[in-house]
């Protein structure tokens, strides 16, 4: 089993289940911790190779590597934890496994928020994930994910997003990259199902304006899919939750608290 914590709220019923991106940890939420284990259950999870959740041999001769697969992970926690039902809570590439958890299991599913979320890969995506294809069992595993982290968070004021997924990436091993790398084949399809089906789970996109590479393929979902909505953090990148954490937390307890009382509104930055 993946490794997780849990932090019990004394009065709260609702769960939030917050799961991180590629190459990343559960350490990436420490500045939405303190906020949300005031108002809800929450669950930290790190998925199958990041963090705490060590490959073991068993792992390294298992060929399930599919989205699927981890997202059972996912599931299996949930269960240990007899939670029933759970907002979730992802970032990039946790925002794909929330999406096809909600899509495998929606009874399981209270409302998804989805920062940096990752929707359509565009050209300059796609060829980013063909060159780690056809490099990835060469080419040292951190230069190729610090040139994907410089191409998805270019600027300045994303620095610090930057920083913190390499060096949370420098506790995979190769191996692990090279599996999770391989994942990339499922994407293209599963993404397009995503965004012409609509789904009925209320969903918050919380999305950079300097996202470049995924912002407008949400901008669209936002626009035709009924339960979408989407708030746009203004000088900001795809890392949301590091970069403006305060209106990151805002904006998600707010939607949260709202499901339960009266229609959510968007409020400023």
């Amino acid at each position: 089993m993946i490794h997780h914590s849990t932090y019990i709220h004394k009065s709260s019923q609702d769960w939030v289940t917050f799961v991180h991106g590629a190459g990343g940890s559960s350490s990436i939420w420490f500045k939405q911790l303190r906020a949300f284990k005031s108002q809800f259950n929450v669950l930290l999870l790190d998925l199958r190779g990041h963090g705490n959740s060590n490959p073991k041999l068993q792992d390294s001769l298992d060929e399930n590597y599919t989205f699927d697969a981890i997202t059972n992970d996912i599931i299996e926690v949930l269960d240990v934890n007899n939670i029933q039902k759970s907002h979730f809570v992802g970032i990039s590439l946790g925002t794909i496994l929330i999406r096809n958890l909600a899509e495998n299991y929606p009874e399981r599913v209270s409302s998804m928020i989805m920062g940096g979320a990752i929707m359509k890969m565009n050209v300059r995506s796609r060829f980013l994930m063909n060159v780690g294809v056809i490099f990835k069992s060469v080419v040292p595993y951190m230069i190729l994910y610090k040139l994907f982290a410089f191409i998805i968070m270019p600027r300045k004021n994303h620095k610090k997003s930057r920083n913190l997924f390499v060096n949370e990436a420098k506790k995979l091993y190769q191996k692990e990259f090279i599996r999770w790398f391989k994942l990339t084949s499922e994407i293209n399809p599963l993404l397009k199902f995503f965004r012409q089906k609509a789904i009925d789970i209320p969903s918050l996109y919380v999305m950079g304006e300097q996202d470049y590479l995924f912002l407008p393929a949400v901008r669209k979902i936002s626009e035709t899919h009924k339960e979408a909505k989407l708030f746009i953090l203004q000088n900001c990148g795809h890392v949301v939750n590091v970069e403006q954490p305060k209106v990151f937390n805002t904006q998600v307890i707010t939607f949260i608290k709202s499901l339960s009382q009266q229609p959510y509104a968007l409020s400023t930055s």
